[in-house]
């Protein structure tokens, strides 16, 4: 079965399902992306902050490029416009590609200018190294800031977002402004699989709890980035689409929001060797 997908300002297609690879270092990536484009994923995401750009070049060597989306994204401390342009190349050169789909900044830095950011973005996006500029982890605010200055459209805001943490007004600012919302950890690093609903809702539907919320993600029109290193994990996650969930069992869901996040706090850990910035 086709994955689903959502058009782009560029006209190109975003998969609904891709496959995550954070903290997935080395060669325990290879099988998992291995697996994921073998069952019919085609969308892989990753950074430079996982450090696993290398092995996942390596896995997309043996798949035609043109068939898969290909995500990367810029660490806070390369935010500076030439850093930007040589992040996006180490980028490229470790993934053995000549561009990116889409091109993420990771996490705003308030140290470096927005401004900059952008027109470093612009610039690749005119090279034709990046057919896509996006933003990760921007709250509204944020958000809006970096459109009002960024001379490309921004296409997608990959965030933290799963029952626990639904953010709704930063999904309607989203929606206001046409950028479509990934989910970053949408299983809540599996914390929410022991949420009495989805287990609930896994039983009665004879799913697994990471079905039953990746369903849920995407019915409620947010793209899905699960992660696992188990294969059989992998497949699983894939299969979303060729049964429905009622709406009553969706809007069971909907009411689990707790506003807890598993990683995005509202104060960052600045000193952090990956994704801190420097003094």
């Amino acid at each position: 079965m086709a994955i689903p997908t959502v058009t782009l300002p560029s006209g190109d297609e975003l998969p609904t399902v891709g496959v995550g690879t954070w903290n997935l270092e080395g060669e325990a990536v290879r099988d998992p992306v291995r697996t994921a484009l073998d069952a019919g994923y085609t969308h892989v995401d990753t950074a430079e902050g996982y450090f696993n750009e290398s092995e996942i070049g390596a896995v997309l060597d043996e798949y035609d490029r043109e068939d898969v989306f290909l995500t990367s994204k810029i660490l806070p401390k390369h935010l500076a416009y030439e850093s930007v342009v040589e992040a996006c190349e180490a980028s490229l050169d470790r993934l053995g590609t000549d561009y990116l789909d889409l091109y993420l900044v990771h996490w705003p830095n308030p140290a470096i200018s927005i401004r900059e950011t952008m027109d470093a973005m612009a610039h690749l996006h005119e090279e034709g190294l990046v057919k896509n500029v996006g933003v990760s982890n921007f709250s509204a605010y944020q958000l809006s800031a970096a459109q009002h200055v960024s001379d490309v459209p921004i296409a997608v805001n990959q965030i933290e977002f799963h029952p626990w943490f639904q953010r709704p007004d930063l999904l309607d600012y989203c929606r206001q402004t046409d950028t479509v919302v990934e989910a970053a950890a949408p299983l809540a690093r599996t914390e929410v699989f022991e949420d009495d609903v989805v287990q609930e809702l896994a039983e009665e539907h004879e799913k697994s709890p990471a079905q039953i919320i990746l369903k849920w993600a995407t019915e409620r029109d947010v793209v899905v980035l699960p992660r696992s290193s188990s294969p059989d994990h992998v497949r699983e996650n894939l299969d979303l689409f060729s049964w429905d969930l009622p709406a009553d069992a969706l809007e069971r869901l909907d009411d689990c929001d707790r506003n807890y996040p598993v990683y995005d706090t509202p104060a960052n850990d600045w000193s952090d060797d990956v994704y801190g910035i420097s003094r």
